[in-house]
């Protein structure tokens, strides 16, 4: 019997009538003869009394420890699960919930933000064998020492994928309160829309890069493991957004290429900060530099080095940790703030002459600011500032036609 995986976020079992949309698509594939696993988020979010906002909110972070707090963030999805269990229960279908670690989830000791190192999915074949609906909390697993982790926010679309593999699913559906992948924000854009089909590269750069609708962590394992993920509405009957590989997506029957789009969708990153560094072409001192940011755990990003400056950016939490390491090194430096990184992606774009200079036209016809530019096979960043945001998604948007 072929097996498929369901993941249900947050909004979606934020309610007693939405979770009883989630019970009716759960029994919708249970009853087309699918073998289904479930996998959840924690209920609703901020200010939902079991989200996992709200448990945070009930201690002090400072005075707990990282295991401590993996284990009490786990609860959210654990107490998910069963009050979908007793859902499917009361309806008939027998149903039976594992925590991460039940289900036989092993990972690294980086409480917080583990990785998966490896699934033992016996017990979760042995419910499906015997006819349950088999229902696991999501964002958490265990060390080997048998120490609760949890996946980092977004985890429980890695438990998704990761089951998926384990198991060696049909497909898994990821369930949010959006449609699937728009070509933008539509609270930007008005006339957005969603878009059928995407391949991987192009949904990991547009979870990378901003977009909250997929962790970029459960597209690599999709990916490196082919299979495919849909990305579906909890509250409508859409077909979604279907991410798979590039051959399935682009090759008909007769082998030829279907037509579409140099770029398929635009995402953004706010909160972006400009480093602009005066070096003196002192290699040495950029060496040194490079490793004291690393040690502090500080991310750099649109790295551009010249002769007479190193330009990069950096998230606008890591501005105190990088003031730091400057003035202690006695560098010369300007910080701009208030930047916002700007992502057009295309795995079409690849070899095509003139995206750029596309790009560029239609900001500076809006007087938008280019702060810094970068490229890669399938994506064009620019760094603007942040006020500008909303006008430059619209106008790129309307420059490569998205709308149709």
């Amino acid at each position: 019997m072929n097996t498929i995986i369901q993941k249900f976020g947050g909004t979606s079992l934020a309610s007693e009538e939405s979770r009883e949309r989630v019970v009716s698509k759960i029994i919708n594939k249970h009853n087309q003869g699918y073998n289904v696993v479930v996998t959840v988020s924690a209920i609703g979010r901020k200010g939902n009394p079991y989200s996992t906002d709200s448990l945070i909110d009930l201690i002090n972070t400072n005075t707990v420890s990282y295991r401590d707090k993996d284990l009490l963030l786990s609860c959210g999805e654990i107490i998910s699960a069963v009050v979908l269990s007793s859902t499917l229960n009361e309806k008939g279908y027998k149903s039976i919930v594992y925590t991460g670690y039940q289900a036989g989830i092993v990972t690294d000791d980086n409480f917080g933000n583990a990785d998966i190192i490896e699934i033992n999915p016996e017990k979760l074949i042995k419910g499906l064998d015997k006819g349950y609906i088999v229902i696991v909390a999501g964002f958490q697993g265990a060390n080997r020492n048998g120490e609760i982790t949890t996946l980092g926010r977004g985890g429980s679309d890695i438990t998704a994928v990761a089951l998926g593999k384990a198991l060696n699913s049909q497909w898994v559906e990821i369930y949010t309160d959006v449609d699937g992948i728009m070509t933008a924000d539509p609270n930007i854009v008005p006339d957005a829309k969603v878009l059928e089909n995407m391949c991987y590269s192009e949904v990991y750069q547009l979870a990378e890069d901003g977009a909250k609708v997929i962790h970029p962590k459960a597209v690599a394992i999709a990916q490196e493991s082919k299979i495919p993920i849909r990305i579906l509405n909890t509250f409508s009957e859409n077909e979604g957004t279907k991410v798979e590989t590039l051959e399935r997506m682009y090759y008909s029957g007769n082998n030829t290429m279907q037509e579409d789009k140099i770029i398929t969708a635009i995402t953004y990153k706010k909160g972006r900060v400009q480093v602009i560094l005066d070096l003196d072409n002192n290699e040495n001192k950029t060496e040194k530099l490079m490793e004291e940011l690393t040690s502090n755990n500080v991310s750099i990003d649109l790295i551009n080095f010249f002769i007479d400056k190193k330009v990069f950016t950096i998230d606008n939490e890591d501005v105190l940790k990088l003031k730091k390491i400057m003035d202690s090194g006695d560098y010369s430096y300007k910080i701009v703030k208030n930047c916002c990184k700007l992502s057009a992606i295309g795995y079409k774009m690849r070899g095509v002459p003139g995206v750029m200079a596309r790009i560029v036209k239609a900001l500076l016809k809006e007087n938008i600011k280019i702060l810094q530019s970068s490229d890669s096979h399938n994506t064009i960043w620019c760094l603007i500032e942040e006020k500008d945001t909303d006008k430059a998604i619209n106008a790129l948007h309307k420059e490569f036609k998205l709308y149709q």
